[in-house]
């Protein structure tokens, strides 16, 4: 996936690179520290670490895959940005074997917790990571969304065993080890030690338009991303986006 500042990406980071960078602002003031030390679990080729150091952060990416390790090596060249960006292989279940307790000012944790085996040890480990007040950016795979794709596309067995299932999944075919509601996220959040702030859906909308619609008339693209922004904030569109932001703040 490209980086959220290119239009079609855009679809599915716009709301999440928003809510991060009005963080982080915020942290920058509060510390007094134009660059803040940044941690990323499970970041992959960099899809946010890079476009946050060309904003002037140090970026700290912990992944298990070598390769996604190597194409973020190449891309934060490409960037101009390789001195603020360092890759780290490892996982946030093992996170203190590589990286430093409550060494940032911000740790992201975006696509991880669906995989994990604990997502609340991950949650622990991700918030133990922060210095106190530091933010958490918690982006997760939504129940709500998986229930209503698979009804949509007639599996409604499946939609009705996702509703019922521990860990939000339709059967033994889904891809996705667990999957969770609004407040499940918060209280994961909570439990760690940090303070749940706001909540946003992401992904309300673009899974569900198709997508020859978007690239093809005239503004749809923009006009999309406006109402994804619009019904981001909204809690009666939590309950059926594909993903859910929550933005936390480690407490002191």
């Amino acid at each position: 996936m490209s980086d959220p500042m290119r239009p079609r990406a855009s679809l599915r980071t716009a709301v999440v690179w928003e809510v991060l960078k009005e963080a982080l602002d915020r942290r920058v003031k509060a510390t007094g520290r134009e660059a803040l030390d940044v941690l990323d679990t499970g970041g992959g080729s960099g899809n946010f670490a890079v476009p946050l150091a060309a904003l002037g952060h140090r970026v700290t990416v912990v992944d298990p895959s070598p390769n996604a390790l190597f194409a973020l090596e190449r891309r934060a060249a490409e960037a101009g940005v390789a001195e603020r960006v360092q890759g780290v292989q490892g996982d946030v279940l093992g996170l203190f074997d590589v990286v430093e307790r409550g060494g940032y000012d911000a740790v992201l944790c975006h696509g991880v917790l669906e995989y994990v085996e604990d997502p609340a040890e991950g949650v622990r480990n991700a918030v133990d990571a922060l210095r106190p007040q530091g933010a958490l950016s918690l982006l997760a795979a939504g129940l709500g969304g998986a229930v209503l794709s698979r009804a949509l596309a007639g599996h409604f067995t499946d939609a009705r065993h996702a509703l019922s299932d521990p860990a939000g999944r339709w059967g033994a075919g889904d891809p996705v080890p667990h999957r969770f509601t609004a407040e499940q996220l918060t209280g994961l959040v909570d439990a760690a030690g940090a303070t749940a702030g706001a909540v946003h859906g992401v992904r309300v909308f673009a899974d569900l338009v198709p997508g020859v619609l978007v690239d093809t008339e005239p503004g749809a693209l923009d006009a999309l991303l406006k109402l994804e922004a619009a019904a981001a904030e909204l809690p009666a569109f939590h309950a059926v986006a594909t993903q859910l932001h929550v933005l936390g703040e480690k407490r002191g």
